[in-house]
């Protein structure tokens, strides 16, 4: 794959599950920015998946 698609790809993602995501805004709430974005980077599928595309780019 190229780059451009990569991040064309990249980018449907992060439209499709991660903007107003309602756990992402719960934890958020909840405990902070700063939990609620590492949750989505450790632990979310969608974050493990953004992980991949951005290893892919290096």
């Amino acid at each position: 794959m190229n780059r451009k698609t990569l991040l064309k790809e990249l980018n449907d993602v992060v439209t499709t599950y991660c903007e107003g995501c309602f756990v992402h805004q719960t934890l958020k709430k909840e405990n902070g920015k700063r939990y609620a974005h590492r949750f989505c980077i450790s632990k979310c599928t969608v974050g493990e998946k953004l992980q991949e595309y951005g290893k892919k780019l290096q």
